[in-house]
């Protein structure tokens, strides 16, 4: 199938499902894997707003866990919104999602990891393979994959 580039009329749409689908599956993986190693939701979501306030966000209770959702959740609309947009132009985007979509969630990763993450106020953890290839499953399937399907069924 061919993407028609020149619809508009479901970017919003498209832009709000997927966004949505990508943060909510990202947030729920975080909360599994964290979980498993006993740290609480709230906590978690603490953590995510450290890029922003540094370790004080710790001790902001449920205001700075709000903070931390809030900021998850512009990262998976700014990821889906830079997807649809690149979609309009490259069809492979939405011809071929579940080669575009594990790709595109290696390169939200690399983003995330190696430039966002060391430019926020948030202190790197140690390196470990077993974190670093967790994490890329993760954006592979809870990331990439979900825009590009959303993105794709708002596209025909």
């Amino acid at each position: 199938m061919h993407v028609d580039n020149s619809s508009t009329g479901h970017a919003g749409a498209a832009i709000l499902a997927a966004g949505l689908a990508c943060g909510v599956l990202d947030i729920t993986a975080a909360f599994v894997n964290w979980g498993l190693k006993g740290v609480a939701p709230t906590r978690v979501l603490q953590g995510i707003a450290t890029g922003l306030l540094g370790r004080s966000s710790f001790e902001g209770g449920w205001s700075t866990a709000a903070l931390g959702l809030a900021c998850h959740f512009l990262v998976a609309f700014t990821a889906t919104t830079v997807f649809y947009l690149a979609s309009r132009r490259v069809p492979f985007l939405t011809n071929r999602p579940f080669v575009a979509g594990p790709l595109f969630g290696i390169a939200v990763y690399l983003v995330m990891y190696w430039i966002v993450i060391p430019l926020s106020r948030q202190r790197p953890a140690p390196f470990s393979w077993t974190a670093t290839i967790t994490a890329i499953l993760i954006h592979i399937v809870c990331v990439g994959t979900p825009i590009a399907l959303a993105v794709r069924h708002y596209s025909y």
